[in-house]
């Protein structure tokens, strides 16, 4: 064939060129599609597919246990009292209804309105997919008495549908092993990351008891490792453990359960002395992370009827500042959860819910019951009422510091903070800022960096503690000026809004680079604290990270091999020593001050060889509580978390 015909034919496109992904085979063909992504996100995604189905089943009100079990081999199980899949023939399909469920995509029981009336797996695409990305799935049936089961692999069944046996209640059993060649980064189910979305499950589904089982862990006593997750009282419980390390500002929980215009609405709120407000909202138990029209009805509602109180109690009189609505969440810890028939989703992640009808529904739900609340609590409604005062007067004064802060921004001709070593580079999507514990490490790093992508920031000693401290505190700290400065970001508008604009962000790439030890592990944390607590979206978009310094330079001779843990000290001694760690000579590095420019590079600074631990946040309602617990007052709560996990910390003697 000639050049011209090769041309001619990779230029044609007809008929011949389309492809038709059978069954499942688009599933594998293009996985992120369907779960988010092939990583550990995507991977614990499979669960909660399965979940959600046993979930719905309770919302319709035939189940009330669901329990998970993570198995030696990293396979999961989960297992309900539900009503059972159908196992019938279906005459269209000619094939059960089981098969039909675990293999066909958008097929289930949630497109007949008269099965379930609100769903949180709408699209019918769950476990057909969990399925589609399993070398192995076993569903068990139990049903009729009987024991029904049948096995698939990748999305095709290995054995036809069989009565293995007498059964008795009923409920769905499903076991899957999620495909390595699908999820080739891990396969290993983290057992806190699991429990975190089952105990958000129980709150959100008061009187619905779930379990998680870790098979690969055995205590002392030869049990397993294992909680339970149930809540009498539903979301007001979610707002108490939420708020656990806080100091609540009035004893109770609003709690509103209720119905209007034929939409079920769940609300719990509290106020707490902080000044952070943290709202989470949810539809048919997913996670709104971008809000939606249901948080819009919450916030018109509140604040509609917190600033008719405050007028009608001339509370407000003499203030000279004008209210806004984020002076009346300040301090606010909220759970809203809707249950929609049909929700509309959109936004980038789809999970903002579009449903303009829920707006008149909630804001109608929170007038009343709040209103209700704050007549018959004068004493509570007058503290939420200064509470909202000393909001505006601190806002006010925030604004004056925010507006210090943007004079000396780059945009405000004032330049960048002096310590910034900057890159050559403008193009935000290659640019990477690390934030360095100290002017010594921060000078290393100035010598080893690459001049044209990284910037460098010596930050001096421990920053404020944001936790505890009020707005205009934090924007007076040199140290935070520094960094808003730096990244180039404002926070607010000409409304004194509390929101981060990015549009003039300078990195997509923020490192925290701290030494490994207790201070620096502290450092980190206070960094972390800030970022959620005031620039949460970048978080939320994954720009935020952590470096990971080699704990040891290991040498024997002239090999040389850096360690970032003991286990791979003790790797490297029992290959070249023998075991014997006297015939390995180790370099312990306490502060990235300890290391070279060269070293520090080759380890932690250059792309091709670092390793670099990307923030997320899963859950935000779980990531508020830690950070609470381990930036607030109470010390007792912290000792308690940090002794659970100290297996995975690196403390010094």
């Amino acid at each position: 064939m000639t050049e011209k015909e090769k041309k001619a034919a990779s230029a044609s496109y007809s008929a011949d060129n389309i492809q038709v992904l059978e069954g499942l085979e688009a599933v594998r063909k293009r996985p992120a599609m369907y779960i988010g992504d092939v990583g550990e996100k995507g991977l614990h995604h499979l669960v909660y597919e399965v979940v959600d189905n046993s979930i719905d089943e309770a919302l319709a009100g035939f189940c009330t246990n669901i329990e998970v079990f993570i198995n030696e081999d990293n396979s999961i199980t989960v297992k309900d009292d539900g009503r059972g899949i159908p196992v019938g023939m279906m005459a269209k399909e000619q094939k059960s209804a089981l098969e039909v469920v675990l293999t066909v995509l958008h097929a289930g029981g949630k497109f007949d309105k008269g099965t379930y009336k609100v769903s949180g797996g709408l699209h019918g695409v769950g476990v057909s997919c969990v399925n589609a990305l399993s070398t192995f799935l076993r569903a068990e049936v139990r049903k009729d008495g009987k024991l029904y089961a049948m096995e698939f692999s990748k999305g095709v069944p290995t054995q036809g549908l069989e009565i293995e046996g007498e059964a008795s209640g009923t409920g769905t059993t499903i076991t899957f092993k999620p495909d390595d060649s699908i999820f080739t980064l891990s396969t290993e189910y983290k057992y806190d990351t699991l429990a975190s979305r089952l105990r958000e499950l129980a709150f959100l589904n008061a009187g619905v008891k779930l379990s998680l089982t870790d098979k690969r862990v055995k205590k002392e006593d030869e049990s397993y490792k294992s909680e339970i997750f149930y809540s009498e009282k539903g979301l007001e419980e979610f707002v108490r453990y939420i708020d656990a390390s806080k100091e609540a500002l009035i004893p109770d929980v609003i709690h509103i359960v209720t119905e209007k215009q034929g939409i079920p609405v769940e609300i719990a709120m509290s106020y707490n002395t902080t000044y952070n407000e943290n709202v989470y909202s949810y539809v048919n138990n997913i996670h709104t992370i971008e809000g939606g029209t249901h948080l819009t009805g919450f916030r018109r509602g509140l604040s509609r009827t917190l600033k008719k109180y405050a007028d009608d109690s001339k509370m407000l009189e003499k203030l000279k500042i004008e209210i806004s609505g984020d002076d009346f969440r300040e301090g606010l810890t909220a759970v809203v959860s809707i249950k929609v028939a049909e929700p509309q989703f959109e936004g980038q992640t789809k999970t903002k819910l579009g449903n303009n009808e829920v707006i008149g529904a909630v804001d109608q739900a929170v007038g009343e019951a709040l209103g209700y609340y704050l007549e018959e609590h004068p004493k509570e409604a007058k503290t939420i009422v200064e509470k909202v005062v000393l909001a505006a007067t601190a806002r006010h004064a925030a604004r004056k510091a925010r507006e210090m802060v943007q004079r000396k921004s780059p945009m405000g001709g004032g330049g960048l903070p002096g310590k910034l070593a900057d890159c050559s580079s403008k193009d935000p999507e290659i640019c990477e800022i690390f934030l360095v514990e100290g002017d010594s490490a921060g000078g290393t790093a100035k010598q080893g960096r690459d001049r044209m992508f990284q910037a460098i920031l010596p930050l001096r000693g421990k920053i404020l503690n944001v936790e505890k401290a009020m707005p205009h505190k934090v924007l007076e700290s040199d140290e935070i000026k520094n960094i808003y400065t730096a990244l180039g970001v404002t926070i607010g508008t000409e409304d004194d809004s509390k929101e981060l604009n990015l549009e003039k962000l300078r990195y997509q790439k923020v490192v925290i680079m701290t030494d490994a030890d207790v201070d620096g592990s502290h450092i980190a944390t206070l960094i972390l604290t800030f970022f959620f607590r005031h620039m949460k979206a970048l978080l939320e978009k994954g720009y935020i990270y952590i470096a990971t310094p080699p704990l040891y330079l290991c040498k024997k001779g002239k090999v040389e091999e850096y360690c970032w843990d003991d286990r791979q000290r003790q790797a490297f001694i029992d290959k070249y020593g023998d075991g014997n760690e006297n015939a390995i000579h180790t370099q312990r590095y306490k502060g990235l001050g300890e290391m070279n420019a060269t070293q520090l590079w080759d380890t932690t600074m250059n792309p091709e060889h670092r390793t670099l631990r990307q923030v997320t946040i899963e859950n935000a309602a779980e990531a508020d509580h830690i950070f609470s617990m381990l930036m607030g007052e109470d010390v007792a709560p912290r000792r308690e978390f940090i002794e659970e996990n100290a297996t995975y910390a690196n403390i010094d003697a």
